[in-house]
């Protein structure tokens, strides 16, 4: 009776643990995959391929997955001393966007994709801001970031990384360097505003000329002009001014006493 129960027992404790096993193996065969995931299958060490997302089933023990995310990384580069073509140590960083477009060779190609991207980005940097002059550092950054957009796409490539756009941020120059730049933006301004001035008095010359011309072609507007200036002087009347009177004002009205005089 009592070895009867013992093999009951015992029976129902294998039953019972060969549930729990098969449950087990069900759970590290079913993987879900988001949908901005995708996982790398080896099999006994051998590259299977990329799967997901959804339901996967992978064969316990012999398979082994890597999860490799999809979304767009934003990378920042640490900021990198580098010395200017001209010769201008200046300090740079930058932020790099990629994505992984092949999980398996992200996985199969590079140890660590993001540790290489990174390095790769940092030694870029230096190489193409160094190969430039600091003049066109300043002015012609859309350039120079898109050097650098095509040199790391060119070589992560091979990882299965494609990287959509890098954009320098900042530019630290040194406190010399700053002040001289001051003192040649101010000097380029003070030019300019000597030469809109030299081109205003050169038009006003051009004027005065056309002016002139007329006037001796036509001697009454010099007088109108003269009687114009009187009124805008007479318009003040706090104040007291002298002024000759030209003797061609009186040259009509003395033209016409001496034709009174003739005629009488």
């Amino acid at each position: 009776m009592m070895e009867t129960l013992f093999d009951l027992i015992f029976s129902l404790g294998s039953s019972f643990g060969a549930i729990i096993i098969v449950v087990l193996l069900i759970l590290a065969a079913v993987k879900i995959v988001p949908e901005y995931q995708r996982v790398v299958v080896f099999r006994l060490g051998k590259l299977v391929g990329s799967k997901g997302p959804g339901l996967v089933i992978v064969v316990p023990i012999i398979d082994r997955i890597v999860r490799v995310d999809l979304r767009v990384v934003t990378l920042d580069v640490p900021v990198q001393e580098v010395i200017t073509k001209d010769n201008v140590p200046i300090k740079v960083n930058a932020v790099l966007y990629f994505r992984v477009m092949d999980p398996a060779n992200s996985v199969v190609e590079v140890e660590n994709y993001m540790m290489a991207t990174s390095q790769l980005s940092q030694t870029t940097l230096r190489s193409v801001v160094g190969q430039a002059e600091l003049d066109e550092v300043l002015s012609e950054r859309d350039k120079i970031n898109r050097e650098l957009q095509v040199i790391i796409d060119e070589r992560t490539d091979p990882w299965g990384i494609k990287v959509s756009a890098v954009e320098v941020k900042e530019l630290e120059l040194p406190e010399g360097m700053k002040r001289a730049m001051a003192r040649q933006a101010q000097a380029e301004r003070e030019r300019r505003a000597k030469i809109i001035a030299a081109q205003g008095e050169l038009q006003a010359a051009e004027k005065l000329t056309q002016a002139a011309q007329k006037m001796e072609v036509s001697p009454v507007t010099l007088q109108l002009r003269y009687l114009q200036t009187l009124v805008e002087i007479s318009a003040d009347k706090n104040s007291t001014t002298l002024f000759p009177i030209p003797m061609d004002l009186f040259t009509p009205f003395l033209r016409l006493l001496e034709k009174g005089q003739k005629q009488e």
